[in-house]
């Protein structure tokens, strides 16, 4: 007959407990101990070891029964499984900083199947994805049993600072020699919180960025105004949206004064001293104002957000308003600076564009200069019609500034993306978004 012996504790020579089991609660030791298994002997069920080590690297090769943390914000990663797997063996891993939609993991097969094939190679590229899979064996291999995204249930909210500048307004037009020329493009508005008080950004929430668009040139019929540059916004959960005013466009012959916008237009030359467009305050300044009795016929120069446009010379067409500097970006860039106004006639001077992506007006029987590209430059007037256009506006820009240690990495529409310190800087030449 067999026979079986039951007990309820075990204990070593000197009386301590070693084993003892409580109802259904089995001890292995007491307070203080270390247990350790025997080197080469295998710890049935011990489950995963997780490492304290987060992995940074672009490349990164795993043990068998590991939890691994994959911290992919400066650099994609590179995992190779374990070599020579045995049935049973597990590995996790998992979005450390929530940056794999940005930068993702792909594994290296090391000889091993997964599920069932060896090509393609995996990639997993969602944000805050944890992925736990199995060694099956050799015919299917490596098996994911979750290899689900775990929402973000504690989103933070942050600061940030903003830099918006509008579009420029398109130069003005006059007519050829007898007529008048046309008054420089105002430049977009810009708001801006950089230096000053942050606003906050909501974890989570996804803010909107709209793009100032360049007035347009004026061109058809001789002696058109300069269209009006676009609005640039920024606007989402938990701010007041943020509108940088287009410039206005600038006065030709015919079409009235200098349209009001960010920053005023420039007065036509037969529009008279006080017939600029009114900027607006604090985003710009109004253009200047032309004099019917100066010789060259000159208009005048349309406002920037540092001064207002010049009025039109005596010796030719009035400069455009100065902008002003922003190192949003860790570099300091101007803009927002006003077109120059052009002259009718020949031998006088055209203005200049003002600092900061104006464009200069032109001479007789000449093109006016576009504003600069992403910096809400006023166009340059001019006053023939055909192919002697005026200058385009240039277009707006928006910029985001926030702590590198917050940024998402999350953004539609392709801004650049670059860092200043321990900063991350988000600029927008074209309209899109960014989740916070």
């Amino acid at each position: 007959m067999s026979s079986i012996i039951k007990v309820n504790t075990v204990q070593d020579v000197d009386g301590n407990n070693i084993i003892n089991e409580n109802a259904n609660t089995i001890t292995i030791g007491k307070s203080g101990d270390t247990v350790q298994v025997a080197s080469g002997a295998s710890l049935v069920g011990a489950g995963i070891e997780w490492q304290s080590t987060v992995v940074t690297g672009a490349t990164h090769t795993a043990s068998a029964n590991q939890g691994i943390w994959i911290n992919t914000t400066s650099n994609a990663c590179n995992l190779t499984l374990p070599g020579s797997p045995s049935v049973g063996d597990q590995l996790i891993f998992s979005d450390f900083a929530r940056t794999w939609a940005s930068n993702a993991v792909t594994l290296t097969l090391n000889g091993s199947k997964y599920q069932g094939n060896t090509t393609p190679v995996p990639v997993y590229d969602t944000e805050g994805e944890t992925v736990h899979i199995v060694y099956s064996g050799s015919t299917q291999g490596w098996i994911p049993i979750n290899d689900g995204a775990v929402a973000m249930e504690t989103p933070q909210n942050y600061s940030a600072e903003y830099f918006c500048v509008g579009g420029g307004g398109g130069g003005g037009m006059g007519v050829p020699a007898g007529g008048s020329a046309g008054g420089g493009g105002g430049a977009g508005g810009v708001l801006t919180n950089f230096g000053g008080t942050a606003i906050t950004l909501v974890g989570g929430a996804t803010y909107t960025v709209t793009v100032g668009s360049a007035g347009a040139q004026a061109n058809s019929p001789p002696g058109g105004a300069g269209g009006d540059g676009g609005d640039s916004i920024l606007s989402g959960s938990g701010i007041s949206t943020i509108t940088a005013l287009g410039g206005g466009g600038g006065g030709g012959q015919g079409a009235g004064p200098g349209r009001d916008g960010g920053s005023g237009g420039g007065a036509s030359r037969e529009t008279g001293p006080t017939a600029y467009g009114s900027g607006t305050a604090p985003q710009g300044n109004r253009g200047g104002g032309a004099n019917v009795g100066h010789p060259y016929y000159p208009g005048a120069g349309g406002g920037g957000k540092g001064a207002v446009g010049q009025d039109a010379q005596s010796g030719g067409g009035g400069n455009g308003g100065t902008g002003e500097a922003n190192s949003i970006t860790g570099s300091s860039v101007t803009y927002a600076g006003g077109g120059g106004g052009a002259i009718a006639v020949t031998g006088g001077t055209p203005g200049s564009g003002g600092s900061g992506g104006g464009g200069a007006g032109a001479p007789y029987d000449g093109r006016g200069v576009a504003g600069t590209a992403n910096t809400g430059g006023g166009g340059g007037a001019s006053s023939n019609s055909g192919s002697d256009n005026s200058g385009a506006g240039g277009t707006g820009v928006v910029i985001l500034r926030v702590a590198t240690s917050k940024y998402s990495g999350t953004t539609t529409g392709s801004p650049t993306v670059t860092t200043d310190g321990s900063d991350t800087v988000i600029k927008f030449t074209g309209s899109g978004s960014y989740t916070a």
